[in-house]
């Protein structure tokens, strides 16, 4: 689903772009949504894992960095000799959960893009019930889990609860779905958290700098150079412009881009079009990881990736708020 432009921060409210009449036709849907998740969050009693849970998430639907971010925590918790695995949903994924996913057997059609795409740096599992994957996480030796996604999930008890804010973008027009962005109110999402991760530049929201949580900075870098040449890009994903924008500040020369809704399934007839849009600059494409995992394998000839990665600006934040979890004997 693509996001419709009346959900982007900034606009005159009273303004045609802003679609005012459109907005107060969904105010209604707005609060009984609102009520909805704040009625399933309150009756919740959530399960108590048999290890320590680290959740990712954040309060507006779309890409703000939450899997880049995942793959950092489980990558930092395993170079402190702990055995750390990443746990999604498994949108859009036709297997039964819960379950480990191999790179090198599952496709995205079966467990969807984010944790195949995790299963590449890392130990990565899919479960609709969070706590059952959990659990069965640390039968198979899992020590910690870190789980993508999952904030307005109240099935299991979170030891860590960290909210990815993207600096340019952090509330959309502030409204909840399907009014705006969010996935319930600001105030609520920030209460149930214990720390913030502000993706790339700009300032902390104001919302933010109110709830009095801390304040991680991270952004996201590439974790290569891009190819030389003419290059097309596409992606599928949350803000395509994002990855087009990095793309050209890493020195990529981008001919032309063609964005799509985030985890889009691309059909044959599309990417013979981008193949084609390609020889007519006589380029290369090009596409974001997340995009990649995507293509069935027989498609992706000729298509190149450009990975990437989360970066903390300052390491030892984040070692604050998980050396309590993971070395509790030691407090």
């Amino acid at each position: 689903m693509k996001a419709p432009h009346f959900w982007s921060a900034g606009l005159d409210p009273k303004s045609r772009e802003a679609a005012p009449l459109t907005r107060a036709l969904l105010t209604p849907l707005a609060t009984l949504y609102t009520w909805g998740i704040r009625r399933k969050l309150a009756k919740a009693i959530p399960a108590r894992a048999s290890i320590p849970v680290i959740c990712v998430g954040n309060l507006t639907t779309g890409g703000v960095g939450k899997t880049p971010i995942v793959q950092a925590i489980r990558q930092h918790i395993e170079m402190k000799g702990l055995h750390a695995s990443s746990l999604s949903r498994g949108y859009g994924g036709s297997e039964i959960s819960p379950q480990k996913i191999y790179p090198t057997w599952h496709t995205a059609d079966m467990c969807g893009d984010e944790p195949l795409l995790l299963s590449q740096t890392g130990e990565s599992w899919i479960g609709k019930d969070r706590f059952a994957g959990i659990q069965m996480m640390a039968f198979y030796g899992t020590k910690v889990a870190v789980m993508d996604d999952g904030h307005q999930n109240p099935g299991v008890e979170k030891d860590l609860s960290l909210i990815v804010v993207d600096a340019a973008a952090p509330f959309g027009n502030g409204h909840v779905l399907p009014k705006g962005p969010l996935r319930e109110p600001v105030s609520d999402g920030l209460a149930r958290a214990d720390a913030v991760i502000l993706m790339g530049e700009g300032d902390v929201p104001q919302q933010v700098l109110q709830s009095g949580l801390p304040v991680l900075r991270a952004r996201i870098v590439p974790s290569e150079a891009p190819p030389t040449g003419p290059l097309v890009a596409f992606a599928g994903i949350g803000r395509p412009q994002k990855f087009f924008d990095s793309l050209k500040a890493e020195g990529g020369d981008l001919r032309e881009a063609v964005g799509y809704p985030d985890h889009h399934d691309y059909s044959q007839k599309e990417l013979a079009f981008l193949h084609k849009l390609a020889r007519t600059h006589d380029a290369r494409l090009i596409t974001t990881s997340k995009d990649y995992v995507r293509i069935h394998p027989d498609d992706r000839r000729g298509i190149l990736k450009f990975p990437v990665r989360a970066e903390f600006e300052d390491i030892r934040q984040l070692d604050a708020l998980l050396n309590p979890i993971l070395y509790p004997d030691a407090a």
